[in-house]
C-alpha cells in the first residue's frame, strides 16, 4: 500500500526558495525577506513574492524560478504566487536631513543644454514608472521655462488645505509646477535667494502623499536651481538627458561633475532624439550625429539608460497633454522610454539595497 506522502515543512519550502536569486541584488530572495504570508494547506502551497520595485525586468523569471523550486518538494500538488512590489526608501548617509514627507525617493532629470527634450524624457518617464503600479509625483522645477503643465494638460490654480498646496493629478500623477501659479504670458525674474525658496516651498510645502518616485524636472544647465534642489533635498540619484551630438555632450559632462560634486549619485544618461525614421521605412537616418550616449557611457562609467528616437507624435503628444507612452505605448520611442523607466527603478533598487 502506498505511504501518502507528507506536507513539506515550511523550513523546508523556504530553503528550496533559497535557490532563486535577485540578479541584481546578488542574494536569494529568502535572505532579502521578499518571501511574504507562506501557507501550506496540505498538498497545496501559497505565498507572495514581494519586489523592490514593480518595474523589476526579471519579475516572471523569478515567478517561474521559485514555482518549480517548490513543486519539486515531496507533497506539493499545488503552488500559488501572488508578485507584489514595496519600492524601497532612500535615505541619507547622517539622519534624515532633505527627507521629504510622503516621498521615498527623489529623482533629478537634468541636462547640461536646453533643447535636448528633458522636460519630455521626465514627463513620459513619470509616466512609465505610474504604468508599472508605482506611486509617482512630477514637479516641476524649471521655473523660468514651465513646460510640464502643458505636457499633461494641466492647467487651473492648485488648492491649499492645512497650509499646504495640493498637487493636481493628471494620469494617475501628482503634479505641481510653477506655471500653475503665475499667469500664462508673466515672466518669472528671480535672483538666486527667491528661486530657493521656492524650490524649498515645491519640496516641503506640497502635500505629496504616499510616493514612491518624485521625479523632479530642472531648469537646464548647473545653476542655481539644481545647486537648492541638492542642497535642501535628499536626492535619490539623477537622469541626464542629451543629444548625440557634440555640444551637448559636452555640456553633459558639466552637468556630471557638478551633481557628483554635490555627492547626488548618476542614474544613467537617456539619449534623445537619437535617429529619425521616416513612416512606412525601416531607415535610420541620424539628424544630430551618432555615438553620444556611448562616449558618456564609456568615459564616466555611468549606464546609457536608452536611446529614444525622433518621432512627430512624441512632439503631439507634448502639445496636447498625452504623453506618448500614453497615447501610442506601442510606439518606438514609447518602448525607448519605457525602458528607461525599467532601468531608472532597477538601479534605485540596487543604489538603496547598497
Amino acid at each position: 500500500m502506498a505511504v501518502p506522502l507528507v506536507a513539506p515543512t515550511e523550513a523546508a519550502v523556504l530553503d528550496a526558495l533559497r535557490a532563486v536569486q535577485d540578479p541584481d541584488l546578488h542574494q536569494d530572495i529568502v535572505a532579502l525577506g521578499f518571501i511574504k504570508d507562506l501557507r501550506i494547506c496540505g498538498d497545496s502551497i501559497a505565498f507572495a513574492i514581494e519586489l523592490t520595485t514593480p518595474a523589476c525586468p526579471v519579475k516572471d523569471l523569478m515567478k517561474s524560478q521559485a514555482e518549480r523550486a517548490v513543486r519539486a518538494l515531496p507533497g506539493v500538488a499545488k503552488v500559488s504566487i501572488e508578485m507584489t512590489a514595496r519600492v524601497t526608501s532612500s535615505r541619507p548617509v547622517l539622519g534624515n536631513k532633505g527627507l521629504i514627507p510622503g516621498v521615498k525617493n527623489v529623482i533629478a532629470v537634468s541636462s547640461g543644454k536646453g533643447g535636448v527634450g528633458k522636460s519630455t524624457v521626465a514627463v513620459n518617464l513619470a509616466c512609465a514608472l505610474r504604468q508599472t503600479g508605482a506611486k509617482v509625483g512630477i514637479l516641476d522645477a524649471d521655473v523660468y521655462g514651465p513646460n510640464v503643465p502643458l505636457m499633461l494638460g494641466v492647467t487651473g490654480q492648485p488648492m491649499v488645505v492645512d497650509k499646504k498646496i495640493v498637487p493636481f493629478e493628471r494620469h494617475g500623477l501628482q503634479v505641481m509646477s510653477m506655471a500653475l501659479l503665475v499667469a500664462d504670458d508673466q515672466p518669472v525674474i528671480w535672483r538666486g535667494p527667491m528661486l530657493h525658496s521656492a524650490v524649498r516651498q515645491f519640496l516641503f510645502d506640497v502635500a505629496w502623499h504616499d510616493l514612491d518616485y518624485l521625479v523632479v524636472d530642472l531648469p537646464p544647465g548647473t545653476g542655481d536651481a539644481q545647486l537648492s534642489l541638492s542642497q535642501q533635498a535628499h536626492l535619490m540619484g539623477a537622469v541626464i538627458v542629451t543629444t548625440p551630438q557634440d555640444v551637448s555632450v559636452l555640456d553633459v559632462r558639466k552637468a556630471i561633475r557638478m551633481f557628483q560634486t554635490v555627492n547626488v549619485p548618476i542614474l544613467g544618461i537617456v539619449e534623445n532624439m537619437a535617429w529619425f525614421t521616416p513612416p512606412g521605412q525601416t531607415e535610420r537616418y541620424y539628424l544630430f550625429g551618432q555615438g553620444g550616449g556611448h562616449k558618456i557611457e564609456r568615459e564616466f562609467g555611468v549606464p546609457l539608460l536608452g536611446q529614444v528616437p525622433l518621432e512627430v507624435a512624441v512632439r503631439e503628444g507634448g502639445d496636447n497633454g498625452n504623453p506618448i507612452v500614453v497615447a501610442f505605448p506601442e510606439s518606438a520611442s514609447a518602448r525607448a522610454l519605457i525602458g528607461v523607466a525599467g532601468k531608472v527603478a532597477q538601479r534605485v533598487s540596487i543604489l538603496n539595497a547598497e
